[in-house]
C-alpha cells in the first residue's frame, strides 16, 4: 500500500511540475490560444489525421452542383472585397494527366494584399499562409465539400498580434468563413 502511495504521489508530483512548466513556456501567450490548442489537439485525437485537425471544413447542401458552388465563392468573394489572385482547377489537371476522369477539386486563392504585408512584416513565417485558400472537393462519394485552412492558430496561437494587424486578421478570417458558410449553403 505504502509503494502505491508513494507512485501516486510521484505521479501528481510529476503533473504539478509539467503544469508549471507549460504555465512558464506559454506565459504571454494570446489569451486564446488555449482553446485553440486544445481544439486541436481534440480533433487530432479523434481523427488521428493532423492536417484534419488545422482546417475548417463545410459541407455542401444537398442539390447544389460544383458550378453553383463555384459562382457563389467567386460571387461571395467579390462581395466581401478580397482580391482573387488565383485560382487552381487542380482535379481537372489530375484527369487531364492521368487520361481520366478525376474527382472535382478546384482551390481559390483570396488575399488582401495589405494585410498580406502586414502580417509578413510581422513575421516573414506567415508568408507561407499567404495567400488564403479554400478548396472545392468532391470526395470520393461524390459529396461537395469546403476546406480552408483554420486561421485560428495564426491569429490566437502564438504571443498576441499587435491589435491593429489582430483586427485586420480577424477580419480576413470572417471574410473566409463568410466564404465558406454561404457558397456551402448556396447563398449568393
Amino acid at each position: 500500500m505504502t509503494l502505491l502511495r508513494n507512485l501516486l504521489a510521484l505521479v501528481g508530483l510529476v503533473a504539478v511540475i509539467a503544469l508549471l512548466w507549460v504555465l512558464w513556456t506559454f506565459r504571454g501567450f494570446d489569451p486564446q490560444a488555449p482553446r485553440v490548442y486544445w481544439n486541436m489537439a481534440r480533433d487530432l485525437a479523434a481523427t488521428g489525421d493532423a492536417a484534419a485537425a488545422t482546417v475548417w471544413k463545410a459541407k455542401v447542401a444537398p442539390g447544389l452542383t460544383f458550378a453553383d458552388v463555384d459562382q457563389s465563392i467567386q460571387s461571395t468573394a467579390q462581395a466581401d472585397n478580397i482580391k482573387d489572385v488565383g485560382q487552381l482547377p487542380l482535379g481537372d489537371q489530375v484527369a487531364a494527366m492521368m487520361g481520366k476522369p478525376w474527382r472535382k477539386l478546384k482551390i481559390y486563392l483570396y488575399c488582401n494584399p495589405l494585410t498580406a504585408a502586414k502580417m509578413v512584416d510581422y513575421s516573414d513565417a506567415y508568408s507561407a499562409y499567404l495567400p488564403c485558400r479554400l478548396a472545392l472537393l468532391q470526395d470520393k462519394s461524390g459529396q461537395l465539400w469546403l476546406y480552408s485552412l483554420n486561421m485560428d492558430m495564426m491569429i490566437h496561437g502564438g504571443k498576441p498580434l499587435p491589435p491593429d494587424l489582430r483586427k485586420e486578421a480577424v477580419h480576413v478570417r470572417k471574410v473566409i468563413l463568410d466564404i465558406m458558410h454561404k457558397s456551402a449553403s448556396g447563398d449568393f
